[in-house]
């Protein structure tokens, strides 16, 4: 255990952010009962068959029935659902030409990374919605047409030569209202799953995320510059940051909730690691993480900094997580700029783990990182790594509790009791019977 300098003791408990989750009452959506039309699978490119029965059926659903369809990059429209059946899959075909922005960029490197379009693009997500226990796949793992390499490995590639691959992501969304994502698995992406930006209103409930450990930044979802988010009773396994909320130069997010989930492979729930324009007012809540690398984890660095607050974690479940609790304000250490990153009004309450390193490091004395610990657990000895922190100790306590703090141990852990299944945390955390339902739509 290593004794680090500046923290700072305060006894007794800060007060729970009263707005720290979504503002809207949000509850199960529901599938459609009918549709304007329904598709059946054929050969070939679905995706002007798709894209105009989208564009036709404003206002009602678009189904596909059963089977397999390929397709390139699909424009959908606002008020319009895309209703996929149990056993449907749509699926990116696996060719950079019909997936290029318009520069001949697609399935390069270079030093953006912007030259392809995604499978499905939202311009405008008002009462827009993706359903349905189908299946959205972007093939990341297939070679591209005319050669031997796949996506993945062109983003390992890119990673080797110091470049940035062009890769379609899976689902891009761009301003709007009122988007939902149900009970649909989204997999295999070739960049990014489900990308969210400028949207007021987002709800995905009972969706799963699912691709390999190793596979280069396939974040499953992120939230970018919007509000009033909330993702429900969902299962992730990605190879880059399963939930990354976003605050770039485009605008700040606020109000989110993060509820009753179970994350695997992955990099766990991330801020960060843009927060220039704030994160403020998220609650993630009713957790279980087994094998991530990081758990709860706030990230960021002085090229990309902002004020991060009002955030709290609850019963929380941490398993084989090599770094359950992850909060740093240098994650690029050679990151440099005017942009400081600052954490406070973090509160951890409810949270168990089995071990992993325990990071708190705030940027300097002058911009500590502010943290309550209420209930938090893990096997005595586990290290902490704290620097220019300012802890406060609950009652619930903590233990092992950080260097150079004193306070009341943590004796019972809940938060993993009943933890276990595939779909999220179920034991004190309010899981009901019917998001569980949802959920199993996808257990292995």
């Amino acid at each position: 255990m290593r004794r680090c300098a500046a923290v700072v003791l305060a006894l007794g408990v800060a007060a729970a952010p009263a707005a720290a989750q979504d503002r809207r009452t949000v509850v199960e959506p529901q599938l459609p009962t009918a549709a304007c039309v329904t598709l059946s699978p054929t050969s070939g490119d679905r995706s002007r068959d798709i894209e105009a029965a989208l564009r036709r059926c404003r206002g009602a659903a678009v189904r596909l029935g059963p089977g397999l369809y390929d397709s390139g990059p699909i424009e959908m429209p606002a008020r319009v659902t895309l209703w996929l059946d149990p056993g449907a899959t749509l699926r990116a075909i696996p060719d950079p030409r019909r997936f290029d922005a318009g520069q001949g960029l697609c399935g390069t490197i270079d030093t953006k990374g912007h030259g392809c379009r995604p499978l499905i693009h939202i311009a405008d997500a008002t009462d827009a919605a993706i359903m349905g226990a189908g299946t959205i796949d972007g093939a990341g793992g297939a070679a591209m047409a005319g050669g031997t390499e796949t996506w993945w490995q062109l983003a390992r590639r890119a990673q080797r030569e110091g470049g940035k691959q062009n890769a379609p992501r899976l689902v891009t969304v761009d301003g709007g209202r009122n988007l939902v994502l149900y009970a649909t698995r989204f997999a295999n992406a070739a960049n990014f799953h489900v990308a969210v930006n400028h949207v007021r209103g987002f709800t995905a409930w009972g969706v799963t995320i699912d691709a390999p450990a190793d596979a280069r930044n396939t974040d499953g979802i992120d939230p970018g510059a919007s509000e009033d988010v909330t993702i429900a009773h969902s299962r992730f396994s990605t190879g880059d940051d399963d939930i990354a909320i976003k605050a770039g130069n485009g605008g700040g997010v606020r109000y989110v909730s993060i509820l009753d989930s179970h994350v695997h492979a992955g990099h766990g729930v991330s801020i960060g690691s843009e927060t220039v324009s704030g994160v403020s007012d998220v609650l993630v809540r009713g957790l279980t993480f087994d094998g991530t690398t990081s758990g709860l984890r706030i990230k960021s660095d002085p090229s990309r900094g902002g004020l991060v607050q009002r955030i709290r974690y609850q019963d929380i479940c941490l398993r084989g997580v090599a770094r359950p609790i992850d909060f740093d304000t240098r994650y690029d250490p050679k990151a440099q700029g005017g942009s400081i990153p600052v954490y406070r009004d973090i509160v951890l309450a409810n949270v168990q783990g089995d071990g992993g390193q325990l990071i708190a490091r705030g940027y300097d004395a002058r911009h500590p990182l502010d943290v309550t610990l209420d209930g938090v657990r893990f096997p005595a000895g586990t290290p902490w790594q704290v620097a220019n922190a300012t802890l406060h100790i609950g009652p619930g306590g903590a233990t092992p509790l950080p260097p150079g703090v004193t306070g009341p141990a943590a004796t019972v852990g809940t938060a993993c009791a009943g933890a276990g299944n595939d779909t999220g945390h179920v034991a004190g955390c309010g899981a009901s019977g019917r998001a569980t339902a949802v959920a199993r739509l996808h257990a292995d």
